[in-house]
Protein backbone atom coordinates (compact mmCIF):
# COMPACT_ATOMS: atom_id res chain seq x y z
CA UNK A 1 0.00 0.00 0.00
CA UNK A 2 1.06 3.53 -1.16
CA UNK A 3 1.74 5.91 1.74
CA UNK A 4 0.56 9.28 0.82
CA UNK A 5 0.76 11.36 3.85
CA UNK A 6 3.88 12.99 3.85
CA UNK A 7 5.67 13.96 7.26
CA UNK A 8 4.50 17.68 7.13
CA UNK A 9 0.64 16.57 6.49
CA UNK A 10 1.10 14.47 9.32
CA UNK A 11 1.91 17.26 11.72
CA UNK A 12 -0.96 19.51 10.01
CA UNK A 13 -3.63 17.21 11.25
CA UNK A 14 -2.02 16.56 14.95
CA UNK A 15 -1.39 20.60 15.07
CA UNK A 16 -5.07 20.90 14.38
CA UNK A 17 -5.85 18.13 16.85
CA UNK A 18 -4.34 19.86 19.66
CA UNK A 19 -5.30 23.68 18.49
CA UNK A 20 -9.30 22.87 18.34
CA UNK A 21 -11.27 23.19 21.43
CA UNK A 22 -13.20 20.00 23.43
CA UNK A 23 -13.04 17.27 25.76
CA UNK A 24 -10.27 14.52 23.82
CA UNK A 25 -12.90 12.69 22.86
CA UNK A 26 -14.68 15.65 20.73
CA UNK A 27 -11.26 16.04 19.68
CA UNK A 28 -10.29 12.19 18.28
CA UNK A 29 -13.79 12.30 16.64
CA UNK A 30 -12.47 15.55 14.51
CA UNK A 31 -9.46 13.66 13.54
CA UNK A 32 -11.02 10.32 13.11
CA UNK A 33 -13.54 12.57 10.42
CA UNK A 34 -10.43 13.88 8.47
CA UNK A 35 -9.38 10.41 8.04
CA UNK A 36 -12.40 9.29 6.63
CA UNK A 37 -12.47 12.23 4.08
CA UNK A 38 -9.18 10.77 2.31
CA UNK A 39 -8.19 7.23 1.42
CA UNK A 40 -7.59 4.28 3.45
CA UNK A 41 -3.76 4.83 2.61
CA UNK A 42 -3.12 7.71 4.46
CA UNK A 43 -4.96 6.11 7.41
CA UNK A 44 -2.42 4.02 7.07
CA UNK A 45 0.27 6.83 6.46
CA UNK A 46 -0.77 8.57 9.74
CA UNK A 47 -0.62 5.21 11.97
CA UNK A 48 3.44 4.89 10.67
CA UNK A 49 3.91 8.67 11.34
CA UNK A 50 2.52 8.65 14.46
CA UNK A 51 4.90 5.69 15.37
CA UNK A 52 7.57 6.89 14.51
CA UNK A 53 7.23 10.12 16.49
CA UNK A 54 6.66 7.94 18.99
CA UNK A 55 9.40 5.76 18.83
CA UNK A 56 11.65 8.95 18.23
CA UNK A 57 10.47 10.13 21.74
CA UNK A 58 11.38 6.74 23.61
CA UNK A 59 14.06 7.46 25.68
CA UNK A 60 15.47 7.57 28.52
CA UNK A 61 15.45 11.12 29.35
CA UNK A 62 11.81 11.61 27.99
CA UNK A 63 10.98 8.24 30.46
CA UNK A 64 12.45 10.23 33.20
CA UNK A 65 10.40 13.07 32.75
CA UNK A 66 7.63 11.39 32.08
CA UNK A 67 8.08 9.71 35.47
CA UNK A 68 8.86 12.89 37.62
CA UNK A 69 5.38 13.91 36.70
CA UNK A 70 3.60 10.92 36.96
CA UNK A 71 5.15 10.40 40.83
CA UNK A 72 7.98 7.48 39.82
CA UNK A 73 4.93 5.54 38.77
CA UNK A 74 5.16 5.57 34.95
CA UNK A 75 5.04 1.68 33.62
CA UNK A 76 5.89 0.98 30.30
CA UNK A 77 2.08 0.80 29.13
CA UNK A 78 1.52 4.48 30.53
CA UNK A 79 4.88 5.87 29.06
CA UNK A 80 4.00 4.83 25.52
CA UNK A 81 0.62 6.36 26.39
CA UNK A 82 3.05 9.66 26.74
CA UNK A 83 4.76 9.70 23.80
CA UNK A 84 1.41 9.78 22.21
CA UNK A 85 0.14 12.56 24.67
CA UNK A 86 3.00 14.43 23.67
CA UNK A 87 2.86 13.84 19.58
CA UNK A 88 -0.63 14.89 20.32
CA UNK A 89 0.85 18.53 21.92
CA UNK A 90 1.67 18.65 18.68
CA UNK A 91 4.96 19.66 16.31
CA UNK A 92 6.51 22.60 18.45
CA UNK A 93 6.46 21.54 21.90
CA UNK A 94 7.06 17.85 20.86
CA UNK A 95 10.31 19.06 19.17
CA UNK A 96 10.98 21.31 22.32
CA UNK A 97 10.60 18.40 24.50
CA UNK A 98 12.34 15.71 22.69
CA UNK A 99 15.83 18.64 22.55
CA UNK A 100 15.24 19.11 26.25
CA UNK A 101 13.03 16.93 28.38
CA UNK A 102 13.15 19.58 30.99
CA UNK A 103 10.72 21.75 28.49
CA UNK A 104 7.54 20.06 29.98
CA UNK A 105 7.82 22.63 32.59
CA UNK A 106 6.48 25.10 29.96
CA UNK A 107 3.46 23.18 28.76
CA UNK A 108 0.44 24.43 30.82
CA UNK A 109 -1.04 20.98 30.61
CA UNK A 110 1.61 19.81 32.66
CA UNK A 111 2.07 23.45 34.76
CA UNK A 112 -1.89 22.71 35.51
CA UNK A 113 -1.08 19.37 37.48
CA UNK A 114 1.54 20.69 40.05
CA UNK A 115 1.02 20.48 43.31
CA UNK A 116 -2.16 18.35 43.11
CA UNK A 117 -2.65 14.72 43.70
CA UNK A 118 -2.99 11.81 41.07
CA UNK A 119 -6.17 11.44 42.25
CA UNK A 120 -7.53 15.07 41.64
CA UNK A 121 -6.16 14.96 37.96
CA UNK A 122 -9.24 14.23 35.58
CA UNK A 123 -9.17 11.75 32.68
CA UNK A 124 -8.77 14.89 30.66
CA UNK A 125 -5.78 15.87 32.47
CA UNK A 126 -3.59 12.81 32.52
CA UNK A 127 -0.56 13.15 30.46
CA UNK A 128 -1.17 9.98 28.78
CA UNK A 129 -3.49 9.30 25.30
CA UNK A 130 -4.01 5.74 24.69
CA UNK A 131 -7.24 6.07 22.02
CA UNK A 132 -5.15 8.42 19.70
CA UNK A 133 -3.39 5.23 19.16
CA UNK A 134 -6.22 3.84 17.92
CA UNK A 135 -8.44 6.33 15.21
CA UNK A 136 -6.04 5.87 12.22
CA UNK A 137 -7.40 2.07 12.30
CA UNK A 138 -11.21 2.92 13.22
CA UNK A 139 -11.19 5.24 10.20
CA UNK A 140 -9.44 2.14 8.20
CA UNK A 141 -11.76 -0.40 9.00
CA UNK A 142 -14.21 1.58 8.17
CA UNK A 143 -13.68 3.13 4.89
CA UNK A 144 -12.03 -0.74 3.78
CA UNK A 145 -15.52 -2.58 5.91
CA UNK A 146 -13.05 -4.48 7.82
CA UNK A 147 -14.90 -3.96 11.15
CA UNK A 148 -15.15 -7.13 12.23
CA UNK A 149 -11.17 -8.70 11.81
CA UNK A 150 -9.64 -7.49 14.88
CA UNK A 151 -7.67 -4.56 12.79
CA UNK A 152 -5.42 -7.69 11.07
CA UNK A 153 -5.66 -6.00 7.58
CA UNK A 154 -4.54 -2.49 9.14
CA UNK A 155 -1.38 -3.64 11.10
CA UNK A 156 -0.53 -5.38 8.26
CA UNK A 157 -0.84 -3.07 6.26
CA UNK A 158 0.81 -0.95 8.40
CA UNK A 159 3.52 -3.05 8.79
CA UNK A 160 4.15 -3.24 4.68
CA UNK A 161 4.30 0.39 4.88
CA UNK A 162 6.75 0.73 7.54
CA UNK A 163 9.03 -2.17 5.89
CA UNK A 164 8.74 -0.25 2.26
CA UNK A 165 9.46 3.29 4.15
CA UNK A 166 12.73 1.15 5.57
CA UNK A 167 13.78 0.00 2.65
CA UNK A 168 13.74 3.04 0.59
CA UNK A 169 14.90 5.79 3.27
CA UNK A 170 17.75 6.25 5.31
CA UNK A 171 16.58 9.50 6.42
CA UNK A 172 15.14 7.48 9.70
CA UNK A 173 18.38 7.40 11.65
CA UNK A 174 19.13 10.85 11.41
CA UNK A 175 15.47 11.28 13.36
CA UNK A 176 16.18 8.40 16.28
CA UNK A 177 20.05 10.03 16.60
CA UNK A 178 18.05 13.45 17.57
CA UNK A 179 15.35 11.36 19.52
CA UNK A 180 18.22 10.11 21.89
CA UNK A 181 20.30 12.61 22.78
CA UNK A 182 19.35 13.48 25.77
CA UNK A 183 22.15 12.83 28.56
CA UNK A 184 21.19 10.14 30.84
CA UNK A 185 22.12 11.99 33.88
CA UNK A 186 19.42 14.95 32.55
CA UNK A 187 18.69 17.05 36.33
CA UNK A 188 15.48 17.88 34.79
CA UNK A 189 15.21 21.08 37.23
CA UNK A 190 12.38 22.56 36.46
CA UNK A 191 10.05 19.65 36.28
CA UNK A 192 11.49 19.00 39.53
CA UNK A 193 10.22 22.62 41.26
CA UNK A 194 6.95 21.67 39.66
CA UNK A 195 6.91 17.98 40.83
CA UNK A 196 9.77 17.79 43.69
CA UNK A 197 8.16 14.41 45.62
CA UNK A 198 8.46 12.72 42.05
CA UNK A 199 5.51 13.94 42.18
CA UNK A 200 2.47 13.79 42.93
CA UNK A 201 3.08 15.53 46.36
CA UNK A 202 2.09 12.36 48.14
Amino acid sequence: MIVRMNEDAFWALIDELSARPGTRDERLEWLEGELLRRPAGESVAFQVHLEKACGAADTHAVWRAADRIEGGACTDDGFHYFTLWLVGQGRKVYGAVLADPDALADVPEVRALAGRHHDEWDDDEWPEWEELDYVAQDAYDELTGQEDDDGEEFLDAVEEAEEAEEAGEEEGEEDEERGASGPEGLALPRLTALFPLGPSGS
